[in-house]
């Protein structure tokens, strides 16, 4: 992931394939972007040829909080820029892409801008932390629409029983 921070706007870059393993870094730079009161998100997806349901769950409910923080009535704050046919398919199928405005064309960064940073990347999230990460990812899409629970209940309930599991075995 490239980053680029300005004023009120970051642009975040994806390449490759957006899955459940980079979702939790892309979950920890998006929390510390808004911390750091960027209201305006672009995430480039020129470069990105798949999004996962866990990383689509992610960004899902960063649209979703944006959006409430927006207010009624307004645009969403986060805008994805050149996502290809398949991922835009699945923001649809999924009935998550209301939350996002789309648009297709060149970055345009502000006059001033400087290059980019890569972000920092943590590869070393525990399992916890991974499958933690996947069940409210797959819960957000469940709750954002109806029509994914029979898409994703069985995936969600595997992973809450994962949890579960691991918790007796982390106390000893």
């Amino acid at each position: 992931m490239l980053v680029f921070a300005s004023g009120h706007l970051a642009c975040v870059k994806i390449a490759g394939r957006a899955n459940f393993t980079s979702s939790i870094d892309f979950k920890t730079l998006f929390n510390e972007l808004l911390d750091k009161g960027y209201t305006c998100l672009v995430l480039d997806l020129a470069e990105c040829v798949l999004m996962d349901s866990t990383f689509l769950g992610v960004l899902a409910g960063f649209g979703l909080r944006m959006s409430v923080a927006a207010g009624a009535g307004n645009s969403p704050s986060i805008e994805l820029l050149n996502p290809n046919a398949r991922v835009a398919d699945l923001l649809e199928n999924l009935g998550v892409m209301h939350l996002f405005r789309v648009v297709k064309g060149p970055l345009e960064l502000p006059p001033q801008s400087s290059a980019a940073a890569e972000a920092p990347v943590d590869s070393s999230p525990t399992k916890d932390e991974v499958t933690r990460n996947c069940l409210e990812a797959h819960q957000t899409l469940m709750s954002i629409n109806p029509a994914n629970v029979t898409k994703f209940k069985d995936v969600a309930a595997f992973l809450a029983e994962d949890l579960k599991k691991a918790k007796p075995a982390s106390g000893v």
